[in-house]
């Protein structure tokens, strides 16, 4: 089992989230068996989420898929995600 987490900023958190759960179907294809959703309590658009994985094998195809960076940037992501 792996988790990851990631931290960044999006321009609209509405509109991050929309699309975030979109891409379930992506998530479940990379082996995420449990996820969450933070934010910060003193700056609305910044963001932090939890992946469980399978195995670090899908964690990594799923941080290097095309459909992740598609979604991020579709989801209004500003700057790189820290991890």
């Amino acid at each position: 089992m792996a988790t990851v987490f990631v931290k960044h900023r999006v321009a609209d958190f509405a509109k991050w989230k929309k699309v975030y759960d979109e891409v379930d179907g992506l998530r479940k294809e990379h082996g995420v068996t449990a996820a969450t959703v933070h934010r910060a309590p003193d700056e609305a658009n910044m963001v932090i989420v939890t992946h469980r994985f399978k195995d670090m094998k899908g964690a990594k195809a799923f941080a290097e898929s095309q459909g992740l960076r598609a979604a991020l940037e579709r989801a209004g992501v500003q700057g790189a995600p820290e991890l």
